[in-house]
C-alpha cells in the first residue's frame, strides 16, 4: 500500500479514536481568523500534537488544533491554524490535514487566507472570492505514485472552485451587503514576501492576489472530489504597488481590522452551503 496513504490511515485511526463526530464542511482559517473556531458551538477539540505523525503549525498566530462543532446547525471541523510549506515540510505533509478532513467525512472545503493584493482595484481590507487560481510554482501534491484510494490520476482542474458555491458566497455577501471581489489566486512558496519584478509577473499572468498557501490544498482537495470555496483577505497591497515595505505585522492588522465582517460573512456561508448538504 501507498506510504503516504498508510501515514494518511494511521492518523484517521488517531481521529477515530479521540473524536465522535462527522463534519460535513470543512473550514481552513487564515491570518485573522484564529479565534473563530471560538465563537461556535464548540463539541470537541484535537490539538495537532496528539494526531500521531501530524504535521505541526509553527506560524504565530497559528493554534494548531482541530475544532469540531456546529455553525448554525451545520456540522463543521475547523483547521485553527494550517501547515505551510515554507515551514520545511514536505507538500505530503502540507496537504495531510485536509485529507484527513475529508476521511472525516467533510463534502465541503472552505479555504481562506490573507493575501496580497497584485489587482490595482484592490486595497487593503478586501475581501476576493477566489474563482480559480494558479499553483504552478509550487510543488503539486499529486506528484509521486497515485493514491489511487484517493483520486484519479489526472484530475480535471477545468473547475477548482465550485461555481454553484461560489453563488451562494456572492448572494450571502451582498445580503449583508459587504462589498466582495472576485479573483484569481497565486501561491508562491514563501516565507520570503515577492520582489516587485516578481510582482509584476504574477499579474502579468493574470493573479489578482498573491499568496503562500491555499491552491495546494484545492488540488488535493479537488482530487479527492471535494467542493471547494475560498476567500482572501486582501491584507496588503503587493511588492512595488505601495511606498511601505511588507511585514507580517501589517498582514496580521488587516486581517484583524476586518475579522468581525470576515466571519459574518463566513458563518452565513456555511449556514447556507449546510442546506444544499442536506438535499
Amino acid at each position: 500500500m501507498n506510504r503516504r496513504y498508510n501515514k494518511l490511515l494511521r492518523c484517521y485511526k488517531c481521529y477515530k479514536e479521540k473524536i465522535q463526530f462527522q463534519p460535513k464542511v470543512a473550514l481552513v482559517l487564515g491570518s485573522g481568523l484564529g479565534d473563530y473556531g471560538d465563537s461556535i458551538q464548540v463539541e470537541a477539540v484535537l490539538d495537532y500534537h496528539d494526531i500521531e505523525e501530524f504535521p505541526v503549525s509553527t506560524v504565530p498566530g497559528h493554534k494548531g488544533r482541530f475544532i469540531f462543532g456546529y455553525v448554525n446547525q451545520v456540522p463543521v471541523v475547523i483547521m485553527q491554524g494550517r501547515v505551510h510549506y515554507y515551514e520545511g515540510y514536505s507538500m505530503d505533509d502540507v496537504v495531510l490535514p485536509i485529507r484527513l478532513m475529508k476521511l472525516m467525512g467533510a463534502e465541503v472545503l472552505f479555504l481562506t487566507n490573507a493575501a496580497g493584493g497584485t489587482n490595482y482595484d484592490f486595497k487593503p481590507g478586501d475581501f476576493m472570492l477566489i474563482k480559480d487560481q494558479i499553483a504552478s510554482f509550487v510543488e503539486s501534491p499529486l506528484k509521486g505514485a497515485n493514491i489511487n484510494e484517493l483520486g484519479v490520476r489526472f484530475p480535471d482542474m477545468s473547475e477548482i472552485y465550485d461555481k454553484n458555491l461560489r453563488n451562494i458566497i456572492k448572494d450571502v455577501a451582498a445580503s449583508l451587503n459587504i462589498s466582495l471581489k472576485e479573483g484569481v489566486y497565486l501561491q508562491l512558496s514563501g516565507p520570503n514576501y515577492e520582489s516587485p519584478a516578481e510582482i509584476r509577473m504574477c499579474r502579468t499572468l493574470g493573479a489578482d492576489a498573491v499568496g503562500m498557501s491555499t491552491a495546494c490544498e484545492a488540488i488535493a482537495a479537488k482530487h479527492m472530489g471535494m467542493k471547494i470555496c475560498g476567500i482572501s483577505c486582501i491584507s496588503n497591497l503587493a511588492a512595488g504597488m505601495s511606498d511601505q515595505p511588507l511585514s507580517h505585522e501589517e498582514v496580521q492588522e488587516t486581517a484583524d481590522k476586518v475579522a468581525p465582517l470576515f466571519k459574518e460573512l463566513i458563518t452565513q456561508s456555511i449556514t447556507e452551503i449546510g442546506k444544499t448538504l442536506e438535499d
